[in-house]
């Protein structure tokens, strides 16, 4: 008996065919979920092209200063990679702002619509990032989509200052993408590598912040990259071999670390050691409750001018210690929550206050990279939990569709609060308590609007809060000259030069009154 031996042409291609398909299919897939991505980031913040500038940076980083409103030229941006600007090196985070005001001048809608743009290709590529690193569609456009949404993000957004964060994330983004490029082929494709090294060395020009990266891609390579290797003499040689394969990274990093160092000319800090470090511990866990219960944030949380418990400090130490302990124990099994926790850590370290520049406790923007590694560990965590149950693709979908609504409302209110400065700061006085820095901004803005009453009211308020901060001491002896009480004004001005003796517009407002300091 004759068997069926021969195959027809159409049925000699099906397998052909149904190769060709997968790899469409998932194209599709793939490019409906960056218009997903970029539709949703369009959601919240496509409102601030309706914002304006505020009264905190946007100044010194754009509307105020005469090298970024000249706009862009090669003297221009000879002088943004020779000089600092608003106190640290980024020179093209600085170029950004030119070229914002080459093409839209002082308009603040374009500015911030630069800003959105960013944020949305950073998302993007976040996506794409991770999916070639864990081969995982949707978990990484779930971990995407968070990101691109996460109220603790607004600041970074919605700030026009805060360009540094979303050029900065493009360049992180596309680091992880060709670094997994490189260690997912076979034959270690060295022009991968190069393409991840220059785009590092790009996102360092950007914010310096990105030193961290290189300790991410050694976390990468444990997993989801695998590449630490099986027994442990081979082990070993593998973890040396990936170590020396970052060193021009580390270089980068270092030399980094130096020019910042340089350019903030850092000093000692007038807030103590232990307070430093307390508030440190303390802020590793408040950002971690924050990705869970993001509300009553604010642009700007002042240290606590009576500063930390003993007992609080201990508490949380114990607390990060307990879970680090449990995510090491746990790494064989689920090496994701290891991974996800120390990126977490490891990318905070340059912004969690340890080397204090400024007078934040902390800020929302900090979160902006660092927290990834939250959103890794928790949605990978919820997988494994799921897939044990029954319903739990069901419930996934539920729970991610739900998870993405309450974030994208939330951003979208939190998004709202900066559209002018005085919204802004009554925002923060009204989400947080004894916020001088807010109390001292708002009464800026209401002298312009002619409220010289209550302005004087808010900038005695900040000098109960902290009577040390010269700025107040300024802000209301100008407002006393104002309102033609010179006599009052005179204590304030002296105040600030015993606080600050090289503070020459005071000492110049001392002179104009004829009196000596």
């Amino acid at each position: 008996m004759e068997t069926n031996s021969l195959r027809s042409p159409d049925s000699a291609n099906d397998a052909d065919v149904a190769r060709s398909v997968r790899p469409s299919k998932e194209r599709l897939a793939v490019g409906l979920t960056c218009i997903f991505l970029l539709g949703l980031v369009w959601v919240v913040f496509g409102q601030t092209l309706n914002h304006g500038f505020v009264n905190y940076d946007d100044g010194q980083y754009v509307y105020e200063n005469p090298r970024i409103t000249a706009g862009l030229s090669l003297d221009g941006i000879g002088w943004a990679f020779t000089h600092v600007h608003a106190y640290n090196w980024h020179p093209l985070t600085t170029i950004s702002h030119m070229l914002d005001c080459q093409l839209y001048d002082l308009h603040p809608w374009g500015h911030h619509l630069s800003n959105v743009l960013l944020h949305a290709v950073g998302t993007v590529f976040l996506f794409l990032a991770l999916r070639e690193l864990t081969q995982a569609r949707w978990p990484s456009a779930f971990v995407a989509a968070v990101f691109a949404i996460h109220p603790l993000h607004v600041s970074s957004v919605a700030w026009i200052s805060e360009r540094k964060d979303v050029i900065s994330g493009i360049f992180f983004m596309l680091t992880l993408w060709t670094y997994a490029r490189y260690a997912r082929n076979r034959r270690r494709l060295w022009v991968s590598y190069v393409f991840a090294l220059v785009f590092f060395a790009v996102g360092l020009m950007c914010k310096p912040t990105l030193v961290t990266l290189p300790f991410v891609l050694l976390l990468l390579d444990y997993w989801p990259l695998e590449r630490f290797g099986g027994g442990s003499g081979k082990a070993k040689r593998k973890i040396l071999y990936l170590v020396i394969e970052k060193i021009p990274f580390f270089l980068l990093s270092f030399v980094l670390c130096v020019v910042t160092v340089l350019a903030q000319n850092v000093v000692a800090s007038p807030v103590p050691l232990g307070t430093r470090v307390s508030n440190a511990l303390v802020s590793y866990i408040v950002y971690t409750g924050q990705m869970f219960w993001p509300l009553d944030l604010a642009v700007v949380y002042p240290y606590p001018i009576h500063g930390l418990s003993v007992a609080l400090t201990i508490v949380v130490l114990l607390l990060l210690i307990v879970i680090s302990m449990l995510v090491f124990l746990w790494r064989r099994e689920f090496p994701f929550l290891l991974v996800g926790w120390l990126w977490f850590l490891g990318v905070l370290v340059p912004m969690i206050g340890l080397i204090q520049v400024g007078v934040q406790a902390r800020a929302d923007r900090y979160t902006y990279l660092a927290e990834i590694g939250l959103y890794v560990l928790v949605t990978w965590g919820a997988i494994e939990l799921l897939s044990r149950w029954r319903y739990g693709r069901e419930t996934s979908i539920v729970a991610m569709v739900l998870i993405i609504t309450a974030l994208t409302a939330e951003s979208y209110s939190e998004t709202r609060y900066w559209r002018n400065s005085e919204s802004l700061w009554r925002h923060a006085l009204a989400k947080t308590g004894d916020n001088y820095i807010a109390e001292n901004n708002l009464g800026t803005i209401l002298i312009s609007e002619g409220k010289a009453e209550e302005a004087m009211e808010r900038f005695r308020e900040v000098l109960r809060i902290n009577p040390d901060f010269s700025d107040a001491h300024y802000n209301l002896g100008l407002l006393l000259l104002d309102e033609g009480r010179p006599n009052e004004a005179v204590p304030q001005f002296r105040e600030v030069l015993r606080l600050n003796p090289n503070d020459e517009e005071a000492r110049a407002q001392l002179q104009r009154l004829g009196v000596a300091k």
